[in-house]
């Protein structure tokens, strides 16, 4: 990862940015007809300020194969596409306990998640937030919609045209979890560094509201009437 100097005049002066735990988080999954998507690996990589220096690596890493449930099955097109195998998913664990292993070893201080392209992420985090309700009640911060804003007029704002931008190179394996979580906490960085002075995120309150979404467990539930 590399530095620049703007970037350690603007956030780095910020005491709350200073201090939260940055959780870039990927998943990959089924797309079961009539179903929500289902997860089949998940990544999570911890990435916090160290001065002179940036976000950087802070030893939190966790990553692991999901079992999807029978309605959607692992099928030739995910595999074609993410090289994920039924042997690997033969012994995995189910979502819940994949979900609630991760969940546990969050730490208690302040944390956001980062993902590109937030919401498959959130949509899965909610309809698992039984096992997850740490992970289900953080924002996250999308840096699709960080790079809009940073970045305005690029004809595109998916993973691959965002990397290309910034000359990061492809990862070994597009489309395996950590590989891609690792790229888009390159992503992440590049795109703090980058900002314009018109458009510069100069506090941690600037990045949230302007490239995060209040996660749904924890708005208020809607009464059903019959």
């Amino acid at each position: 990862m590399t530095d620049t100097t703007p970037y350690r005049e603007r956030l780095a002066d910020d005491p709350q940015f200073r201090d939260v735990l940055f959780v870039v988080m990927d998943f990959e999954g089924t797309t079961p007809k009539g179903y929500p998507a289902e997860p089949i690996e998940v990544a999570a990589l911890g990435i916090q300020h160290v001065p002179g220096r940036g976000p950087m690596p802070n030893g939190l890493s966790y990553q692991s194969f999901i079992s999807p449930p029978q309605h959607a099955p692992l099928t030739i097109r995910d595999t074609a596409q993410t090289g994920i195998t039924s042997a690997d998913l033969a012994e995995a664990p189910a979502a819940r306990a994949a979900l609630r292993a991760l969940d546990t070893i969050l730490p208690t201080t302040p944390t956001l998640l980062v993902a590109h392209h937030a919401p498959p992420e959130a949509n899965i985090l909610y309809a698992y937030r039984a096992a997850c309700p740490h992970l289900a009640q953080t924002r996250i911060v999308d840096t699709r919609l960080l790079a809009k804003h940073i970045l305005p007029g690029l004809p595109a704002y998916d993973l691959d045209a965002l990397l290309a931008h910034h000359g990061i190179p492809q990862p070994a394996r597009r489309h395996r979890a950590m590989d891609d979580v690792t790229v888009t906490a390159e992503l992440f960085r590049r795109l703090l560094t980058a900002a314009a002075r018109p458009r510069a995120i100069t506090s941690l309150h600037d990045l949230v509201r302007v490239a995060s979404r209040t996660p749904r467990a924890t708005q208020p539930a809607q009464l059903e009437l019959p």
